[in-house]
């Protein structure tokens, strides 16, 4: 299974930015698995942002709770991660992850910087 991450960039406080994430591989569906983003901000450690289960329930982490929002397209083997009223506290590198099985998987990270 592979992730590509995209989408990211710089905005300024209160814009609004949507990621990517495309899986590939031999028959990997993300319709069957978990698929989820995280953040590393400066310094800090990875944190959960959001995750889409096989039957579509989304959660989210407080601090995003109200402004991002994780879907997928299942046509595209991709999820997305709109994300709305961006704060500084946002920047960081944004990776996707798939739980196929009993292994996870990770996008290389995308980079966003919000500005103040």
């Amino acid at each position: 299974v592979q992730l590509q991450a995209s989408g990211g960039g710089l905005v300024q406080t209160g814009g609004s930015l949507r990621l990517s994430c495309t899986a590939s591989g031999r028959m990997f569906s993300i319709n069957g698995n978990y698929m989820g983003w995280y953040r590393q901000g400066p310094g800090a450690q990875r944190d959960w942002v959001a995750n889409i289960a096989p039957n579509g329930a989304t959660n989210y982490a407080d601090s995003v709770k109200g402004r991002f929002t994780i879907s997928r397209d299942s046509a595209k083997n991709t999820v997305y991660l709109q994300m709305n009223d961006l704060e500084p506290e946002d920047t960081a590198v944004y990776y996707c992850r798939v739980t196929y099985g009993t292994t996870f998987y990770w996008g290389q990270g995308t980079q966003v910087t919000v500005s103040s």
